[in-house]
């Protein structure tokens, strides 16, 4: 059974940092992509940010772009995104993902964990 446990959220003022941590379990970690998701209050989840299996092809939601940057351990079976830059509409609980695929596209996630709310205030 995958499970993923996230953890880093919190409150941060407008142009501040947070970074964001998972840890999954349940399978093996190294095949599989790895993505971050966000729902904001009132909004559909959306994509943020992906990874393939090894780590050497990552992509981006147009908002984020240069900005975040995800990257991940599979020694640990970590997953990191770290935000830079943020903005009041990054508010969001934010899931990380993983996809039974080893590069997947942002519909291509069907496993999230519990999320970590992250709140930005202007």
């Amino acid at each position: 059974q995958v499970q993923l446990v996230e953890s880093g959220g919190g409150l941060v003022q407008a142009g501040g940092s947070l970074r964001l941590s998972c840890a999954a379990s349940g399978r093996t970690f190294s095949s599989y992509a790895m993505g971050w998701l966000r729902q904001a209050p009132g909004k559909e989840r959306e994509f943020v940010a992906a990874i393939n299996w090894n780590g050497d092809t990552t992509y981006y939601t147009d908002s984020v772009k240069g900005r975040f940057t995800i990257s991940r351990d599979n020694a640990k079976n970590t997953v990191a995104l770290q935000m830079n830059s943020l903005k009041p509409e990054d508010t969001a609980v934010y899931y990380c993902a993983t996809s039974d695929y080893r590069t997947a596209g942002p519909r291509e996630f069907n496993y999230w964990g519990q999320g970590t709310q992250v709140t930005v205030s202007s």
